[in-house]
């Protein structure tokens, strides 16, 4: 059994191959990054973006990692989603566009 199921983007399923538009969110708007865990025991879930760690917590499996942030300037960045607990490591890079402004139209 994997210890991740699922992670999702803004309340999407997470797929690096998909165009970043999906995921991408205006300065200051809230971005949502959650990680459905599988396994027994506990988990510790850490996000990071850039060097700095935006979330962390210990999840009891089966559970939710949930993580809120948001910028106040535009660009692009990676963030690591890094998850330890029942016996196994995972660790995704996770992309994390912010706009200037919202998309008109």
């Amino acid at each position: 059994m994997k210890l991740v199921k699922l992670i999702k983007l803004n309340n999407l399923q997470y797929n690096a191959n998909r165009d970043p538009a999906f995921y991408r969110r205006p300065v200051s708007e809230e971005f949502r990054l959650q990680a459905m865990l599988n396994g027994s025991g506990e988990a510790k879930a850490m996000f990071t973006v850039e060097g700095e760690t935006l979330c962390e917590s210990t999840i009891n499996l089966p559970g939710t990692f949930d993580c809120k942030f948001s910028y106040d300037t535009a660009g692009t960045r990676i963030g690591v989603l890094t998850i330890d607990g029942a016996n196994e490591q995972f660790r995704e890079n996770v992309r994390i566009d912010v706009l200037d402004h919202a998309p008109i139209g």
